[in-house]
């Protein structure tokens, strides 16, 4: 089991000191070895108390929602189901000033208090990210009952709440002709919460992760303090809080950027079984000017009948030989494209993809396509996610690994990592394509490789309950461990997205050069450390005596 945060002052630098003795900030790392006591992972941690004063005092606040003081097990779960924080309250708000007296009311108690804050979408966070021990969690969900607003012209946006899911975006601005330009793979997730870390698909290597498709953010800072912010009004807090792990605000409502929304989609799968041949394809479809919309990639291990599997949802541009493809005992790597198009365009539809499917080097007999709808492509992932709960099979720890790979080492990464580590069949998809880092804001918090283009590769893992085999929670965290453990003695220049470290020094190298300027802004919006506990980045200051 895991010991209580510890105190990391004692090794900071002169410039941090500065920094948090101006603000009068206190901000302790969390180094705790986290490690599991059981299958499921669960991190106990030891109680804290918040006086029976101080929690009574919440319930003065004038709000329109209300706080929920009993049964709030639900708030110390995650998708990650490793990771279990109960909190002393949850807020339910119906309004944006419910979280900022809520958060005010916090920051003006100062050490005396202990309360921290977490707001929670859908709790799609894996180590309980979205959770605040003994503390407030913010159901923002609550928040969906702002109207969504869809703006048309030169450059429309939808305005929505940060609680606000997007499946629900894609369908309302539908009706209007429109939609994003980039998604995240799964859309039953909260504005709030992806925008918190990055957003990121298939769109990405034109259009860049979710986060640089925003105009504009209303955000409640760790003061309680309601911010409108944009590029040209509070920059600083707006780059700061967009990929900023909910260190420097909540995000209440954003203002996202919108394209001309397609009918339809030319959905297509190709093997290889050369990895090199594919990464080289991937690369020259997201450098070329005219490509497809959407381009991702996986990694398939020893998958028995894997193209029969495939012809639930795919046809075969050769049945006969695609019948007589073998995919057992074979590692393959598998590119999945999609171009966008309206039903009057299909037959020039077709010849774009013709075109640039030839100039490819896959596996002929792999091709295999469909055609179904824009907003069915996008939702792809539900349909899975549907039929893993009918199993009991969607509750399950999913200890996933998010990976940011430079484009000079991947090759490495691949060679040592799906050579020794990930030899046998994984229990959940292994992803991995490219993106251009040109069409990345490097002004915002998110953290990415040094290197103009760099791979996203993750291992999105599913754990049989109470299994001690290789589809086993155990087993798994030890393989992502020797995958981490590569990544650091061959110095490939990774780093993690959906970010999660045990120590101080850990947290100031996924950062780098910009860890004083995470500080500074920690410092300037939440100086209390009031915010987003459950990244154990700082831990709040309080009184010892």
């Amino acid at each position: 089991m895991g010991s209580p945060p510890l105190c990391f002052l004692k090794q900071i630098t002169i410039t941090e000191l500065k920094i948090f003795m101006i603000l009068f900030i206190s901000c302790i790392l969390d180094e705790t070895n986290i490690c599991s006591s059981d299958s499921f992972g669960t991190l106990k941690v030891p109680p804290r108390s918040n006086s029976t004063n101080i929690l009574s005092s919440l319930e003065t606040l004038p709000l329109d929602g209300y706080f929920s003081f009993e049964n709030n097990h639900h708030a110390a779960r995650d998708f990650g189901n490793m990771y279990h924080f109960l909190p002393s309250v949850v807020l339910h708000p119906k309004s944006v000033l419910d979280i900022s007296t809520t958060i005010r009311h916090i920051f003006q108690m100062g050490s005396a208090s202990e309360l921290t804050v977490a707001a929670r979408g859908r709790a799609h966070s894996l180590q309980g990210q979205a959770q605040a021990h003994q503390g407030i969690v913010i159901s923002m969900e609550s928040l969906q009952a702002l109207e969504m607003q869809v703006h048309t012209g030169e450059m429309p946006y939808v305005e929505v709440s940060g609680g606000e899911l997007w499946i629900n975006i894609l369908h309302e601005t539908l009706k209007h002709g429109l939609a994003p330009k980039s998604w995240t793979d799964y859309l039953h997730l909260t504005v709030g919460g992806t925008l918190s870390n990055a957003g990121i698909s298939g769109q990405a290597f034109r259009h860049g992760p979710q986060i640089d498709n925003i105009y504009q953010l209303e955000v409640v800072t760790g003061k309680g303090e309601v911010v409108t912010c944009s590029e040209k009004q509070n920059n600083d807090l707006f780059h700061a809080v967009l990929g900023g792990l909910g260190q420097f605000g909540i995000i209440t409502r954003a203002r996202i950027s919108l394209e001309l929304a397609p009918k339809m989609v030319k959905w297509i799968r190709v093997l290889y079984s050369e990895f090199s041949i594919f990464s080289k394809d991937q690369e020259h479809l997201i450098s070329s000017e005219n490509t497809f919309d959407y381009i991702e990639g996986f990694v398939i291990i020893n998958r028995t009948g894997l193209l029969n599997n495939w012809v639930s949802s795919f046809s075969p541009k050769d049945p006969l030989q695609a019948r007589e493809f073998k995919s057992d005992g074979r590692t393959l790597y598998c590119l999945e494209m999609v171009k966008y198009f309206n039903p009057d365009e299909t037959k020039t539809m077709n010849q774009i993809t013709e075109n640039l499917l030839s100039k490819l080097s896959y596996i002929p007999s792999t091709l295999f396509h469909s055609e179904v709808s824009y907003a069915r492509f996008l939702d792809r992932v539900h349909v899975s996610e549907k039929k893993l709960q009918a199993k009991g099979l969607w509750e399950v720890p999913h200890p996933w690994l998010n990976l940011l790979i430079p484009k000079s080492r991947i090759s490495d990464f691949a060679k040592e990592v799906f050579g020794n580590i990930v030899t046998e069949t994984s229990n959940g998809p292994i992803l991995i394509y490219p993106v251009n880092q040109s069409k990345w804001n490097n002004k915002t918090s998110l953290v990415t490789p040094d290197e103009d283009v760099f791979y996203l590769v993750a291992f999105l893992s599913s754990a049989v309950p109470y299994s001690t085999g290789t589809d086993g929670l155990e087993h798994i965290l030890t393989k992502n461990k020797r995958i981490l453990n590569f990544c650091a003695t061959a110095q490939l220049g990774m780093k993690q997205y959906l970010p999660h470290y045990n120590t101080r020094e850990e947290w100031q190298t996924h950062f780098g050069s910009l860890w004083e300027v995470f500080l500074q802004r920690k410092s300037a919006y939440d100086p209390w450390a009031i915010l987003a506990p459950g990244q154990r980045i700082f831990q709040k200051a309080t009184r010892t005596s």
